[in-house]
């Protein structure tokens, strides 16, 4: 072969080695008359896919010239397409101590250790890349994912930021930008950095799909669903894609066709773990708790690491001694460090209720300090502002403003609510209400407290200073809109639940604007009430809830808020109704319910657990069981570990729960 066609030949195996469908970049051709044949021969067969024959013609030329980088580069290329990751790095690491100025090989090493969870290898590697060629989008995406893999989201967010700007019109580019936005919960940036890549690459399936994941995290449930159907259109195989549709159907409170969707995910992927998962969310939801806990245990299995996991199985089985998921729990304990946060979060909420289970209270409450204690770190909970508009709404919701606008809400009776603090039995009353033919469960809605924040909005007014001044005419619109917006959930019922707790801070202005809603207020003995919020992981909210002194403060806030609801508003406007008497006396704590609401008696409701509805909340396992007594006391068994609680509740006893006003 003469130079001018060895040169000719040489350029076309370099065209087509970028071209070609292999994983990593590869390096230049040798250029010698056999070596060049052997080398193009490889490349062929790896443009085919053919990567073992790949390797055996690399080997071939590594037989008669052990010393060329570029061989063993694109070697390791053909290693790691077939998953032989350890081989890969030696021979990439070889590659390197022939030529160690070449970025191509310090990138594709460092993906390799990335896919080995090496993952500080793989930074050193990627930084070495890009200190080599700082233009090199690729190794910076590699970075971006590294990060990503371990959970440094805000490293990721920089290293893929800087891969889309060296490469504006890569549409994966944007798309790994956008994801990584989603995880920092920057939604409007991730949204308009995804349709970016979208607007480069209509059908980019990944882009829609992480799209559909910013429009549900936006509360754009409708607009998810649609995002995942456009992707099944093109592409009705992606189980990822029945996978995400779920996850917007559950939101949409589409229980049925959600675990339709997941069923449809497994069927074409019968091992993506996540599906399986929230297949048993769902399941659980639905109170078909027997399948939800197979359904998870089958992602456990699956995905051994993913702590998340078993913190959901954890609240659908009871744990003994010997339990092969504790013993995976206590194996993942000891590689901790390796979990992000987010998963050492779950492992050690999930340690606690196993060891719970087995009457380990002291280790319990260790791993509830640490779930909780790093929690608190990764949430952003401003507990002056907090307590400061709980205090400011009594001053506000005075005698004298009461009594201005008595009269000038929405008239109409289905309103329900059911406010107090979480886990005070709030799901069970609920539950008991909901089994009752003319009454329907809401469950959280965000109606009432979304029209707050409007009218806020429009006076460009904070509450709850924004009512001070408010006029009967948008008090009764406020209500009116209420009405007509929960109305739209249940034709017919005459009663409409609405459980959302928080609701207590709006106690007066929903006895103003719906002068004729029930307002049941939800009681537990303050300490249980408290110890089960620090033992639950919140899907979302409560943020006051992981540290027991801010817990404490909260409670004595939220106590003293609706003391003065008490005292400003008629009698018979809110009904105390405490856990404890309704396990004491069910049938008549029911019978007092129904009367307040203006409602017959019903048999049904003694066989709440029976009733079939979804049930969102952390208590929805409890209320599918008759009602039982253990949890009356469990705070008991901490109580050594309670100290700061207690300095922090209204200290009628140093050493126990002070009470709250009876009903």
């Amino acid at each position: 072969m003469n130079r001018k066609t060895r040169r000719a030949t040489n350029k076309k195996l370099r065209k087509d080695a970028r071209s070609a469908p292999i994983q990593h970049r590869t390096g230049p051709t040798p250029a010698a008359g056999r070596i060049a044949s052997l080398f193009a021969e490889a490349l062929r067969h790896q443009q085919s896919g053919r990567h073992a024959e790949a390797v055996a013609f690399y080997d071939r030329i590594i037989d008669s010239e052990p010393d060329l980088a570029a061989v063993h580069c694109n070697r390791g290329v053909a290693l790691a397409t077939l998953t032989r990751l350890v081989d890969a790095e030696a021979a990439y690491v070889r590659a390197i101590a022939l030529k160690p100025d070449q970025p191509e090989t310090h990138n594709n090493l460092g993906d390799v250790y990335r896919r080995l969870g090496r993952y500080d290898d793989a930074v050193q590697a990627l930084m070495r890349a890009v200190a080599l060629n700082p233009r090199y989008a690729e190794a910076f995406g590699n970075l971006g994912n590294t990060f990503k893999d371990q959970g440094r989201f805000h490293d990721a967010e920089l290293a893929y930021r800087t891969a889309a700007t060296l490469t504006p019109h890569a549409p994966q580019a944007h798309n790994n930008l956008g994801a990584v936005l989603c995880e920092l919960d920057k939604l409007d940036e991730a949204e308009q950095t995804l349709r970016q890549a979208l607007l480069l690459a209509p059908d980019f399936l990944e882009a829609h799909l992480n799209l559909a994941t910013v429009l549900e995290l936006q509360g754009r449930f409708g607009e998810a669903e649609a995002a995942c159907r456009r992707v099944i259109a093109i592409d009705p195989g992606r189980a990822e894609a029945y996978c995400k549709l779920g996850n917007a159907l559950v939101k949409l409170n589409r229980l049925q066709e959600a675990v339709v969707a997941y069923r449809r995910a497994i069927e074409l992927n019968p091992n993506l773990a996540e599906t399986h998962h929230n297949l048993g969310v769902a399941l659980k939801v639905l109170g078909r708790l027997g399948e939800a806990r197979s359904a998870v245990e089958r992602a456990t299995q699956l995905a051994p690491r993913k702590a998340a996991y078993f913190h959901s199985l954890s609240a659908l089985k009871d744990f003994a001694a010997g339990d092969p998921h504790l013993a995976a729990m206590e194996n993942l304990l000891g590689g901790i460090a390796a979990l992000n946060a987010e998963q050492q979060i779950g492992l050690h909420f999930a340690l606690a209720k196993a060891y719970e289970d087995l009457g380990r209270y002291d280790d319990s409450f260790h791993q509830l300090l640490a779930g909780n204690a790093l929690k608190r770190r990764n949430v952003a909970y401003d507990e002056a502002s907090t307590l400061a508009e709980i205090e400011r709404t009594s001053e506000v919701f005075s005698p004298d403003l009461l009594r201005r606008l008595q009269g000038c809400g929405e008239p109409s009776t289905a309103p329900v609510f059911i406010i107090g603090m979480p886990r005070s039995g709030s799901t069970l009353i609920e539950q008991i209400l909901a089994s009752h033919p003319q009454i329907y469960g809401g469950g959280e809605l965000p109606q009432f407290s979304d029209g707050v924040m409007e009218i806020a909005k429009n006076h460009a007014a904070s509450f709850p200073d924004v009512f001070a001044l408010l006029s009967g005419a948008e008090l009764r619109q406020l209500g009116s809109r209420y009405v007509a917006g929960i109305a739209a959930l249940a034709p017919g019922a005459s009663r409409i639940v609405n459980k959302t707790l928080s609701n207590f801070l709006y106690a007066g202005l929903i006895h103003l604007a719906l002068p004729h809603a029930r307002i049941i207020h939800a009681v537990r003995d303050p300490v249980a009430t408290c110890l089960s919020c620090f033992t639950k992981l919140f899907s979302s909210g409560q943020l006051y809830s992981y540290d027991l002194a801010e817990l404490g403060r909260l409670y004595r806030h939220y106590q003293a808020l609706m003391d003065h609801w008490h005292r400003v508003l008629p009698q018979g406007g809110i009904l105390d109704v405490r856990y404890e008497d309704v396990v004491a006396d069910l049938e008549g704590q029911a019978r007092r319910m129904l009367a307040y609401c203006g409602l017959g008696w019903d048999e049904r409701c003694l066989d709440f657990h029976k009733t079939e509805r979804p049930v969102h909340t952390a208590s929805t396992v409890q209320v599918r069981q008759p009602l039982y007594r253990d949890a009356l006391d469990r705070w008991r068994s901490y109580r050594s570990h309670l100290a700061p609680l207690f300095a922090e509740l209204s200290g009628e006893r140093s050493d126990a729960p002070a009470r709250p006003r009876a009903a």
